[in-house]
């Protein structure tokens, strides 16, 4: 194992490995491939470590499966895999403050803000870039993503506070969907977008 990845306490290919062996559909695993690249975009912007970042983006949802009809459950599931994995107790706690409001328990840092806004706009990107004739990432605009914010019907289920949190960690909401248009593009193709 290289430097950064004995910081995450699991290399990028075993966590590749995991998250598709947890989670076989593709929307899920697509999900986890965008979070991760945000996060890993978010770590170079902030300058914290991309690979920690990443694997936090990649393995988030690994027990939703499992906890998809228990949100007091999910995150605590995964932590607990994770922990007999050997992953570093950073990305665990920041993978169980991504449900912090069904937990109880508070999101303080800022791995554990950055991965819950990052893994939230990835929905709002997605569903902005479907609505678009081509439906591919690399036409949306920042300003679509921030003006579909503001639409309360669009995606409705998408938490537009949760992707404000990117202003906690000093991203401007502007910059933040760029940066995640950005980010989403680079694997547009395992994204079919």
């Amino acid at each position: 194992m290289g430097n950064a990845s004995e910081s995450a306490g699991i290399t990028r290919e075993e966590a590749l490995k995991l998250m598709e062996s947890r989670l076989v559909e593709d929307n899920l695993r697509k999900h986890s491939l965008a979070t991760e690249a945000i996060m890993r975009a978010l770590a170079q912007r902030l300058g914290h470590d991309p690979e920690v970042w990443g694997m936090a983006g990649l393995l988030h949802d690994i027990d939703f499966p499992e906890t998809r009809d228990a949100p007091e459950r999910h995150a605590l599931a995964a932590a607990e895999m994770l922990r007999e994995k050997g992953v570093s107790d950073e990305i665990i706690e920041a993978i169980k403050a991504h449900n912090a409001e069904a937990l109880g328990i508070p999101r303080e840092g800022p791995l554990a803000v950055a991965l819950t806004a990052a893994e939230t706009i990835t929905g709002m990107v997605v569903a902005t870039t479907l609505v678009y004739p081509d439906k591919k990432i690399a036409g949306v605009k920042p300003k679509s993503i921030t003006k579909r914010m503001k639409q309360k019907e669009f995606a409705r289920a998408i938490n537009r506070d949760h992707i404000r949190l990117c202003e906690e960690i000093g991203v401007p909401l502007d910059e933040f969907a760029a940066l995640s248009l950005e980010a989403m593009g680079t694997i547009s193709g395992k994204l079919g977008l």
